[in-house]
């Protein structure tokens, strides 16, 4: 995971700590001392590694020494057990937020639904387009594909307002098709929460689209070809 936060870059686990202006990783205090950095603290526990919180924001996970003088940016990899900590963290929480948001998503479904995967997309990236040109196949296998909006430009940009207007079509399908085929769609406005659904997909550390969640909760980043999701999805289901 990369990101520039206020303007501040952070390191990774293996390279360099970046030093946070605050002594107690608890409370109040942690919570000031990341809304200095741009980042809303949404829930902090201990972490696996000693001495180590696990910090979950609006921005992605980050890691804060117990003494608050340290916020980590990055994977930790447990040697021992031989997983992703980072994953195993986030994989619930990934969980519980496309379920959350499963009423608002727009659905393509199989007839022979088997799987149900969700996307986190937007209307100008390629691979999105890839991937949406390839629905049929997607379907045919019995994946069922769930779309939530991440528009990579942010709140406000073209995309967000493009978004906004599929996720306000009286055919949201159809809207989604035209724009995934470059088509210009009829701009609408209505109640929606694409910007919610973008700051999900934000606080689970997705940078870019597509973004695949499966229904354990893990994330596939980037495309997948129908073949090797469905593979994946059954093995996943063992």
């Amino acid at each position: 995971m990369k990101m520039m936060v206020a303007g501040l870059m952070m390191a990774m686990v293996t390279a360099q700590a970046v030093a946070v202006p605050a002594k107690l990783p608890q409370g109040s205090e942690l919570h000031t001392a990341l809304a200095a950095l741009g980042l809303k603290v949404n829930s902090v526990a201990d972490s696996v590694v000693p001495g180590v919180q696990q910090v979950l924001t609006d921005k992605g996970l980050f890691f804060a020494a117990n003494n608050g003088q340290f916020l980590i940016e990055g994977n930790i990899y447990d040697l021992k057990n031989k997983q992703l900590v980072n994953d195993s963290i986030l994989q619930g929480v990934r969980k519980a937020g496309v379920s959350k948001l499963k009423d608002s998503s727009i659905e393509f479904k199989s007839k022979n639904e088997k799987y149900v995967v969700t996307v986190f997309t937007d209307t100008s990236c390629g691979y999105c387009r890839k991937l949406h040109n390839e629905m049929q196949t997607y379907l045919d296998k019995g994946i069922t594909v769930r779309y939530l909006a991440f528009p990579r430009g942010g709140v406000p940009s073209e995309t967000y307002s493009e978004l906004q207007s599929i996720w306000c079509a009286d055919d949201k399908q159809q809207a989604m098709n035209q724009a995934k085929a470059g088509r210009k769609i009829a701009p609408a406005q209505c109640s929606n929460n694409v910007a919610e659904q973008y700051e999900t997909g934000q606080s689970f550390g997705i940078s870019g689209t597509p973004a695949i969640v499966l229904p354990d909760g893990t994330l596939i980043p980037g495309y997948q070809p129908a073949e090797a999701l469905v593979a994946t999805l059954a093995n996943l289901a063992k």
